[in-house]
């Protein structure tokens, strides 16, 4: 039990020494070369400050940058799991990310070559470009340096994106309506509302002339199915003011049984009083 505990005090230390334990660079330096080769500026970087003038390249030079990455405790070289330039346009707002490679001992080379940049590179203007390295590993506490201002030559600008219209507000839509009906005037709806009423008048005069007699209309074996008629009619206007399709179906097929049987009963009374069985 003793030694178990032991073998976890130290690996406890272990622990918070890794994660004490900082990343920093060693002998960081930049070379700027024409295209033939020869040197136009190197100096170290120092990673308490930039350097006051920012590094600039031609349509043809070439920046080095090398440097080792180690920890800051022992010197002993290290190999971030990851390791990046970042160029940042602080006008434009657009920025790149560059991967740099780096060897199990830590050492690292970076090469921009403004004949062939990398697809990476942001659209540059005659701002100047910030350059910042990030270390990111899993038993250090991850590290960024500021290394210099960079200035290239402008490039083309970015191809705006197929939806980039999508993103920004849009004209404001503005619908048209149809204007509002005109109504005709009085006169002429009450002489069309005359002329649709003018047939029921006529019915009704007819009627009444010939003196139509429904002596059994009210009789016990006529009058339900009357009613349930009645009824129908009434299910019609209550759908046209409030009742679905479906009500209407379902209270249809309900009301359908009563005046089934109702008027098979009236039928049939009809047919006895006509063959003299019934007087009723």
């Amino acid at each position: 039990m003793a030694v178990g505990a032991f073998s976890w005090i130290v690996f406890a230390l272990f622990a918070v020494a890794a994660q004490a334990a900082t990343l920093t660079l060693q002998s960081p330096r930049f070379t700027i070369s024409a295209s033939d080769a020869s040197q136009l500026r190197s100096e170290p970087l120092s990673l308490a400050h930039k350097p006051t003038t920012p590094l600039s390249l031609g349509a043809t030079d070439v920046l080095k940058l090398t440097f080792q990455v180690v920890d800051k405790d022992d010197g002993k070289g290290i190999q971030p799991h990851q390791t990046f330039l970042r160029f940042y346009d602080e006008v434009s707002g657009e920025e790149g990310i560059q991967p740099v490679k780096v060897t199990p001992g830590g050492k690292a080379k970076f090469e921009l070559n403004m004949a062939r940049p990398p697809a990476s590179l942001p659209p540059t203007t005659t701002d100047p470009l910030k350059v910042s390295l990030y270390l990111g590993s899993f038993v250090h506490p991850p590290v960024q340096y500021e290394l210099f201002d960079l200035i290239v030559p402008p490039s083309q600008p970015p191809a705006q994106h197929p939806e980039e219209a999508s993103f920004h507000v849009r004209p404001e839509i503005h619908h048209t309506f149809r204007p509002e009906q005109k109504l005709p005037p009085k006169v002429i709806s009450a002489f069309f509302a005359a002329l649709l009423a003018a047939p029921w008048v006529v019915l009704l005069g007819l009627w009444s002339h010939i003196g139509p007699q429904i002596p059994h209309l009210l009789s016990p074996s006529i009058l339900p199915f009357v009613a349930t008629l009645a009824a129908f009619e009434a299910l019609l206007v209550w759908y046209w003011v409030a009742l679905r399709l479906g009500q209407v179906l379902l209270y249809g097929a309900i009301l359908s049984i009563p005046t089934a049987l109702a008027g098979k009963r009236a039928l049939a009374a009809l047919g006895d009083r006509r063959t003299g069985k019934s007087s009723k």
